[in-house]
């Protein structure tokens, strides 16, 4: 593993403004997201990965999405069941997002509340959002109604591991606002990300907290490695048990 990759998985920090335009990681204490100012940076070109490794990274989404759904089954139906009773709607919610190459496509997770918002503006959920039915509370706290998405892996339009995508009209928003919101869009998105396991989890109320996530997104990027990959999936894993921003 590239040393900056390493540096990734070792300090407890967040990427200073400037880090990645000067091709090294340097790391701060952790902020409060939304608390970071938003700085304008430096626009080095994403590194290509060798192909080996877009192989061995496919080889695992594969495997991984195909053993996730089998064994995964039977606890879909369950929640399937749940959220039939719970509330009345479909049981799975396709929203359009960005994916690889600025490509569009259809995510699809677990319904989780009783609107299924995809136009042009789309109101993010915040706390005690009275469109979050109960069962979504859960599903929400405990990332399961991403579940779905291992569907996305199979069909190659998402990764286990990579930039979590947003709606189109937030990345309308950020794109603009946000600094180099759009290099994102050079590997596939994730059901999981180097974000999401650092603390970067649900609400972003403005582009100083999207900016903590784009930089951490870009380190990954950068940095990437399949070792890196396998210890994100380590991590989220954790990230279920643990108290959430999301909601």
């Amino acid at each position: 593993m590239p040393a900056g990759g390493l540096s990734l998985l070792l300090a407890p920090g967040l990427l200073t403004p400037g880090a990645l335009s000067s091709g090294t990681l340097a790391l701060t204490p952790a902020v409060e997201a939304g608390t970071a100012p938003v700085v304008a940076r430096a626009r080095p070109a994403i590194a290509r990965r060798p192909g080996a490794g877009l192989v061995a990274k496919r080889v695992l989404d594969v495997v991984g999405a195909v053993l996730g759904l089998i064994l995964l089954l039977p606890f879909f139906l369950v929640i399937a069941v749940l959220i039939k009773c719970d509330s009345p709607g479909p049981v799975l919610f396709r929203q359009s997002r960005i994916g690889l190459g600025n490509r569009p496509f259809r995510v699809w997770k677990f319904r989780t509340m009783t609107c299924c918002e995809n136009g042009s503006v789309i109101r993010q959920a915040r706390r005690d959002d009275p469109r979050v039915t109960r069962i979504g509370r859960v599903l929400r706290r405990t990332s399961l109604d991403e579940l779905p998405q291992l569907v996305n892996v199979l069909l190659g339009s998402m990764s286990l591991v990579g930039p979590r995508p947003h709606a189109m009209a937030h990345d309308a928003e950020f794109t603009v606002t946000v600094a180099r919101y759009a290099e994102r869009h050079a590997v596939r998105p994730g059901i999981t990300g180097w974000a999401q396991v650092r603390g970067c989890r649900g609400e972003t109320p403005n582009a100083a907290a999207m900016q903590r996530r784009v930089d951490l997104d870009l380190a990954y990027i950068e940095h990437w490695s399949l070792l890196l990959d396998l210890i994100i999936l380590g991590m989220t894993l954790r990230e279920i048990f643990r108290p959430q921003a999301a909601y």
